[in-house]
């Protein structure tokens, strides 16, 4: 099964050049000042292949072939916001009570707080649910085994189709926001929110922490 994950990754790249290739202004309009101007939006005609690629991006490995993901893609404007008031309301209480001093001294180096812009102005926002068991036929609950490991795979498979289509993003998983997120989406109550992805092109200035890596020895055990 996981032989096939280059090729689905290969599959998945094309349909996300597809979907924002097309992004409000082009190519020109990201290369042009001021700021506001470069964030590219994508457009609204692509929300077919939109469909496409949340049907490709489900083909990851599963527990049992239970699938037990859903991709919540959200475009419109209006959404995102009440989206990053949400975030911004809880993770203002995660930085002050909640997260406690040493993990908030952890981050610093990061120079993040409770402010999320990108969640306005990023072109799309993937919301990635897990769905803790199913319905079989009869209504009844169905197991679904493995579900975190499960959509964690499908996750990351994600993420590379993003890296190689030449889009960015951002793991973030909300603390603490998940029930508010969930009803707001009209997601039913077996799915937990798992990840956020804010996805679109890097502005023409854009910069990332320059992380040092382990290197090979001590992430790989030759046996």
């Amino acid at each position: 099964m996981f032989l096939l994950t280059p090729v689905l990754v290969a599959v998945v790249c094309i349909l996300m050049v597809w979907i924002f290739k097309n992004a409000d202004g082009g190519t020109e309009r990201r290369n042009r000042e001021p700021r506001a101007e470069a964030r590219p939006w994508v457009d609204e005609d692509s929300t077919g292949s939109t469909d496409v690629h949340q049907e490709e991006a489900g083909t990851a490995p599963s527990g049992a072939h239970t699938e037990p993901w859903t991709f919540v893609v959200v475009k419109d404007p209006d959404v995102k916001h009440k989206i990053r008031e949400i975030i911004e309301e809880e993770e203002e209480i995660n930085y002050l009570k909640r997260m406690g001093p040493q993990w908030v001294t952890d981050l610093k180096k990061f120079r993040t707080n409770w402010i999320k812009e990108y969640l306005d102005t990023a072109p799309v926002l993937i919301l990635i649910f897990k769905q803790v068991h199913g319905f079989a036929a009869n209504g009844k609950k169905k197991i679904h085994y493995y579900n975190e490991i499960s959509v964690s795979i499908a996750c990351g498979i994600l993420l590379a189709a993003l890296q190689n289509a030449g889009l960015v993003t951002v793991t973030t998983t909300p603390l603490n926001c998940g029930p508010r997120l969930r009803v707001l989406l009209n997601r039913p109550t077996n799915e937990k929110l798992l990840m956020l992805l804010p996805v679109g092109y890097p502005s023409k200035d854009a910069t990332v922490p320059n992380l040092a890596r382990k290197t090979l020895d001590q992430i790989m055990v030759t046996v």
